[in-house]
């Protein structure tokens, strides 16, 4: 067994590897750090093995306790079910019950119930290790029957919508779509062991998702669930959850941290899809941050003197085409329409050009395992013989989307680029209260995605035969495969040299008009701190605080 480095026992034997490449030039420092912490390696630790020097903190203000942070965001009923089946955000809900590991700003990991981890050579076996003295707002202590209750949930991939199946897919049983007998054993109080069917890297940075809250061992998705929610270790108690118009939380006295949250609440108001009325909150001081801030908002929000966070992240939105719905199943339909779209232009005007170019396969540089195809280019004459082939020149695309400004707006650069190439659109735009009802099943609709650490990650969710955010119902033998032998490759070389497969499958498949990788930008008065915007769009408000 290898083990944090704050532990004193041996590293594992992937971080030397991992640390050449990074003083070769071969993976960027936020790649770096992020497979350092996948193999159990302490932030601190990967800056010393990297040769970086420790990043000297500023000079801190003083935290003020008191106030109210009111934040505009969405307040979706879909918060409101068992996490596990969660396809959004769990903004509310995580501020009382919290998570394994976070996933941090500069991509690494923290522990948070986890003490540590441990992981052997070939990623074969974990042992998780949780913290001691932890409470659960009923009295009971955070333990490894808690943590077992929760993976084995998590396995349970019978259970529709249950996205965490995917992340946990070596784990799972293939004939009984249940955890794998003898793969989750509570190996002390507070200790559990994971045997996954194969080497497997991406375990501990599947558990940073949003859909991987950890719930008391005797949750049940049929009861009340604000008030089971509240039974989490977290800062904040929910005294308040209305869909569609605001939720508030309250300070908790005696957070297992050691400091309680500085501030006396949080009020998370819905304004809708029309970004005018969350400008128009600020204007009136409704409001002192938001969720996020589109590309075409920045210099509103900016000339009324707020302040703008920004961060580059794998966050993205996808045109993908129902592999399972006529002519969809047809890949030169599907090829067709990819070839009409210069995914330059749709960056320069879905997003005001805020972003990088991607390349059809939902992996970009900001992961690992990386390997950069050649650039994808535009080919019109191609894309309309391809559809006479496949007789399909007289079809009508109807691209779907949802109705908010830079979804909607990128969707109306694709059809407007599949225009003008000759080909026959029809664009459809859903309000956001009804979009995500349906979202895995339309013919052909655009999905934002939110980023993970990990390339593999994305695609075993997203693309992976029979998974239940595959919402392109791509399914290819050949793809499943390549995309098992990766997430089963410590080495970054190793694995870079088997995503070009993945990856090339999975673009010439037609099945994703991927245009572009989005910066994520949050807005805030001079009043907030510690409230900077994070590459999945979460909210870490422990040690959030304002300055008035």
């Amino acid at each position: 067994m290898s083990k944090f480095m704050m532990s004193g026992r041996s590293l594992h034997p992937m971080a030397e590897t991992f640390a050449k490449a990074f003083r070769h030039g071969k993976m960027d420092r936020r790649e770096y750090i992020a497979s350092m912490m996948c193999v159990g390696v302490t932030a601190a630790g990967a800056y010393t093995l990297g040769g970086i020097a420790l990043p000297t903190p500023a000079k801190a203000q003083t935290p003020k306790v008191g106030g109210t942070l009111r934040i505009a965001t969405p307040v979706r009923a879909a918060g409101l079910k068992d996490p596990r089946t969660f396809d959004w955000d769990a903004h509310v809900s995580r501020q009382s019950c919290e998570y394994l590991v976070r996933w941090e700003r500069d991509s690494s990991f923290t522990p948070w119930l986890l003490e540590n981890w441990e992981i052997n050579d070939d990623a074969t076996e974990y042992r998780l290790n949780i913290r001691k003295g932890i409470k659960w707002q009923n009295g009971d202590e955070l333990n490894a029957e808690d943590v077992a209750f929760n993976i084995t949930r998590w396995c349970e991939k019978k259970v529709e919508g249950n996205s965490m199946a995917a992340r946990m897919g070596t784990l799972v049983d293939a004939d009984t779509n249940e955890a794998i007998e003898g793969a989750i054993e509570i190996t002390g109080s507070h200790q559990v062991t994971l045997k996954p069917s194969t080497s497997d890297i991406s375990l501990i940075a599947g558990m940073t998702d949003y859909p991987s809250l950890i719930v008391h061992r005797s949750f049940d998705p049929e009861g009340d669930l604000m008030e089971q929610f509240n039974l989490g270790p977290g800062p904040f108690k929910i005294v308040h959850w209305e869909p569609g118009v605001r939720a508030r939380v309250e300070r908790r006295e005696g957070y297992w941290r050691g400091t309680d949250a500085y501030l006396d609440a949080i009020e998370m108001i819905d304004f809708g899809t029309d970004p005018t009325a969350m400008i128009g909150a600020f204007e009136s001081d409704e409001v002192d941050t938001n969720e996020q801030s589109q590309a075409d908002q920045i210099e509103q929000l900016e000339a009324v003197g707020l302040m703008t966070s920004e961060i580059a992240t794998g966050a993205t939105i996808v045109c993908r085409f129902n592999n399972s719905v006529p002519p969809y199943d047809d890949q030169r339909v599907r090829r067709a329409a990819q070839l009409a779209v210069d995914n330059a232009i749709v960056l320069s005007l879905g997003i005001n050009g805020r972003g990088a170019l991607a390349e059809n396969h939902h992996v970009g540089p900001m992961h690992v395992e990386y390997f950069q195809l050649p650039p994808v280019a535009r080919d019109v004459e191609q894309a309309k013989a391809l559809l006479a082939e496949a007789g399909q020149s007289d079809h009508e695309f109807e691209l779907i989307s949802i109705d908010d400004d830079w979804r909607r707006n990128t969707t109306d650069v694709i059809a407007a680029q599949m225009r003008d190439a000759g080909l026959n659109v029809k664009r459809t735009v859903i309000p956001g209260d009804t979009f995500w009802n349906d979202w895995t099943k339309y013919p052909a609709s655009t999905t934002n995605w939110n980023p993970r650490p990990l390339g593999v990650q994305v695609l075993a969710l997203a693309y992976k035969s029979g998974e239940s955010w595959n919402e392109s119902a791509f399914a290819n033998p050949d793809f499943d495969a390549a995309l098992d032998e990766a997430l089963g490759t410590p080495d970054p070389d190793a694995r870079r040299a088997i995503m070009e497969r993945v990856e090339k499958i999975l673009q010439d498949s037609g099945t994703l008009i991927q245009p572009y990788w989005r910066s994520v930008f949050r807005h805030m008065n001079d009043r907030v701190r510690n409230f900077d915007s994070h590459q999945a769009i979460e909210f870490h408000t422990e040690s959030a605080w304002l300055d008035s």
